[in-house]
């Protein structure tokens, strides 16, 4: 394996993990932030009120999501498989 195919594979695999990851991990930050600013401006002040908005809203978005992310890993598994049938030849 060459430099150029293991920087390859490395950039497909920051890849596949921001589209896997990023959806959840983008809307969670969005409410956490939401909910930062209402209890910032109502003085609220409980660490626990902003668990089960985030777990209800990741779980909504695995739902939407979860199709996509699992093709995504689907496809990046196949793809990693035939390099390593290229690489045995």
């Amino acid at each position: 394996m060459t430099i150029i195919q293991l920087q390859e594979v490395m950039r497909d695999a920051v890849i596949t993990g921001f589209a896997t990851g990023g959806p959840i991990l983008l809307v969670s930050i969005g409410v956490g932030l939401i909910i930062a600013i209402f209890q910032a401006a109502t003085s609220i002040n409980e660490q626990t009120l902003t668990f089960v908005p985030k777990i209800v809203v990741m779980a909504l978005m695995l739902i939407i999501f979860g199709n996509y992310m699992l093709q995504q890993l689907s496809d990046f598994t196949l793809r990693m498989f035939q390099v390593m049938v290229e690489m045995t030849g």
